[in-house]
């Protein structure tokens, strides 16, 4: 065995082990056999180096890689011929080198922009092993190969599915697509030991493929998920996504209990400095981002699936849960590996779904809106929130009143409001907690950085609960004072920034809007609204803060009468406001003139309501039109960059951390008898 010395006099001799003595004869593009036609049999019996083999590759030039391409094909070749053999260990051992081999290469070629498929293979070659790689892949995933075996061909599928920077120009996925790879991968969502350790890859590498090329052709993994019918299927694909924010709310729960302690600056720091860290200090809210295959998984089940609603609100049954993020708030790490920690959250020591688990991950992301990505896995939560809302069997769950649930909703810390003031729900109906979710979002993200597009898709999740309870009759048991001091709050807010924000976007189009949600209230409220001292609280309110509304028509008229581009959206507010300030010009000189004759200056409450109550009849309103009209979410074309740029992402993401995840396997000769 050859020997390299250290530097300095005295060192000791440092000794290379055999595998690494043959990968750099390899790349060296030397004859590593010798003639010896046993030598690929012993090869795989030597335990894979993945660091060297990588950095190996990561070191060589254009030039090197060319003068090794035949050994780096001789290798490609007989880790693919290896995996027919039943001896467990080589297999391993083949898989270990192939998804190490693969992933460095994918890399290499995307830094040179080269084909990595060609150099791999070559064309005429590509065919063949591609679908005999395949092949094996799905006779081990369906056979009784060991969980080491099954996670490793995971991975290989993996590293062939995220190689690429842009997922369409993977030709490697056509042959996947007429594969009966994904009938095998449902087979493993049913099983839950197998799911339980292999669930998170198994959903990704379905969420990755139904993506592909899903805009240009029909993509028949779109066509699969969108008729899977079996309910142990896609309770399990759900329990996957379920379990692994289960944990990330978990950890973040004991990080926040930590900090409650500690002064405000200092709780402010720790929560939401360590949680998000913006991407221009180089760092990210790391699980987040590892979360969203998840969250994406999670939308084009809903989006796609009617049956999978169905699981929406089932109670998590595994006895104990499956492997879920290595979910970490510290900023320094990388992308943790989502399929190899066990996770700790115990699902069957709290009454948990699905929806449940949604909502309070969802109070948590939410509060980071200043960086673009946290910008977009909020809007991904929202696109989510509309799609569940636009179901009618998904809102008679919400609304069901024997499905109860307490939820702890997180709180963005903020300088008018105590550091602790988490809200833990009452045992309600999930709708309520999606409402108090939607007001918390409203009054918390009235800032300069304004989230316009995520405020329009909050006021559309709002207007679609709306629409449902107005059709259905359903009179909520729900506090609605606090939803329209939030929307005249956000007008307010608008009001105040309206020259800085005016420059920025169009604010007409989100006031009218929320002008439109109390015109609904005020046009339909006597159908769903929980009591008719509700309808009088409504009117108190818009009495109560006639100011904004002045205001407000002010702007419109200013806008409405000169020449900007904003000319017609001004309008259309002003004419929005037509019910709101004929509420407001009625009872007002009512409430004045009886201060008048009682010798007030300042009336109380229940005296302003006693006036709205006796002043109804002389009222007259006009019947706004399409209030309970929304336009039905369309992914195409609205949404398509979004969702191509987010996918470029999640691939990036998950390429990053293949070569972590590939340590993981560094002990696969404990698993088996030795030789």
């Amino acid at each position: 065995m050859s020997t390299r010395k250290r530097s300095g006099s005295g060192s000791k001799r440092l000794f290379k082990e055999k595998v690494v003595q043959i990968y750099e004869c390899l790349f060296k593009g030397e004859d590593v056999s010798n003639q010896n036609a046993l030598f690929w049999d012993e090869f795989f019996l030597l335990k894979p180096k993945i660091v060297n083999l990588e950095n190996e590759i990561n070191k060589m030039s254009l030039e090197q890689l060319q003068t090794a391409k035949h050994n780096i094909n001789l290798l490609f070749t007989h880790c693919i011929d290896i995996l027919d053999q039943q001896h467990n260990i080589r297999v391993a051992y083949a898989m270990l080198t192939l998804c190490t081999l693969l992933h460095a290469i994918f890399k290499k070629t995307l830094d040179n922009q080269m084909d990595t498929i060609e150099f791999l293979t070559g064309f005429d070659n590509l065919a063949a092993k591609t679908q005999k790689l395949l092949t094996f892949c799905q006779n081990y995933l369906e056979g009784e190969s060991t969980d080491v075996i099954k996670g490793l061909c995971l991975k290989v599928i993996l590293v062939l599915t995220t190689g690429i920077e842009s997922i369409n120009q993977n030709t490697l996925l056509e042959y996947i697509m007429i594969s009966p790879l994904f009938d095998c991968l449902v087979k493993l969502l049913c099983d839950v030991p197998t799911r339980q350790k292999h669930g998170y890859d198994v959903v990704l590498i379905i969420t990755v493929l139904v993506n592909y090329r899903k805009y240009d052709a029909t993509n028949p993994y779109v066509v699969k998920l969108s008729i899977l019918d079996d309910e142990i299927a896609l309770n399990g694909y759900g329990q996957v996504i379920t379990l692994s924010l289960s944990e990330f709310c978990n950890r973040y729960n004991n990080e926040h209990t930590e900090n409650q302690s500690a002064s405000w600056f200092s709780s402010l720091t720790n929560i939401v400095g360590n949680m998000f860290i913006s991407e221009e200090g180089g760092f990210r809210m790391q699980q987040v981002r590892a979360n969203n295959a998840l969250l994406l998984a999670f939308y084009e089940a809903i989006h796609l699936n009617r049956n999978f609603i169905t699981t929406l609100a089932q109670t998590q049954t595994d006895a104990s849960s499956p492997p879920s993020p290595n979910n970490t708030l510290s900023n320094t790490q990388g992308i943790p590996d989502l399929s190899a920690v066990p996770a700790t959250f115990d699902v069957t020591s709290q009454p948990s779904n699905l929806l449940v688990t949604f909502f309070q991950y969802c109070s948590i992301v939410i509060q980071d809106t200043k960086t673009e990505a946290g910008i977009n896995t909020v809007k991904l939560c929202f696109v989510i929130l509309g799609c569940i809302t636009e179901d009618q069997y998904a809102n008679s769950l919400m609304h069901d009143i024997s499905l109860a649930f307490k939820v702890r909703l997180h709180r963005l810390p903020m300088r008018h409001r105590k550091i602790s003031s988490d809200k833990t729900t009452s045992s309600q109906p999930l709708i309520c907690t999606l409402l108090d979710l939607l007001v918390e979002f409203i009054l918390s993200h009235m800032m300069k950085k304004f989230p316009m597009e995520i405020y329009i898709l909050c006021i559309g999740v709002i207007q679609r609960i709306l629409c449902y309870q107005k059709k259905c009759r359903i009179r909520l048991n729900y506090i609605w004072k606090e939803l329209w001091t939030a929307l005249i709050s956000l007008l307010r807010f608008i009001l105040q920034n309206e020259n800085y924000l005016g420059k920025k976007m169009n604010i007409f189009d989100l006031c009218i809007k929320i002008v439109n949600i109390l015109n609904f209230f005020i046009t339909y409220g006597d159908n769903f609204l929980p009591t008719p001292g509700s309808y009088d609280e409504l009117y108190y309110e818009v009495i109560r803060m006639h100011q904004v509304f002045d205001n407000i028509y002010s702007m419109g008229l200013r806008y409405s009468m000169g020449d900007g581009d904003f000319k017609e959206d001004a309008l259309k507010l002003n004419n929005a406001l037509f019910n709101v300030r004929a509420i407001i010009k009625h009872f007002n000189p009512k409430i004045e003139q009886w201060l008048l004759s009682a010798n007030l200056s300042t009336p109380t409450e229940e005296q302003i309501l006693d006036i709205v109550k006796k002043n109804y009849d002389s009222l007259t309103l006009k019947l706004q039109d399409f209030l309970d009209h929304y336009e039905r979410y369309s992914e195409k074309p609205y949404y398509t960059a979004f969702f191509t740029n987010l996918v470029k992402s999640i691939l990036c993401d998950t390429r990053n951390n293949i070569s972590c995840s590939l340590l993981n396997f560094t002990n696969i000769a404990s698993e088996y008898p030795i030789l």
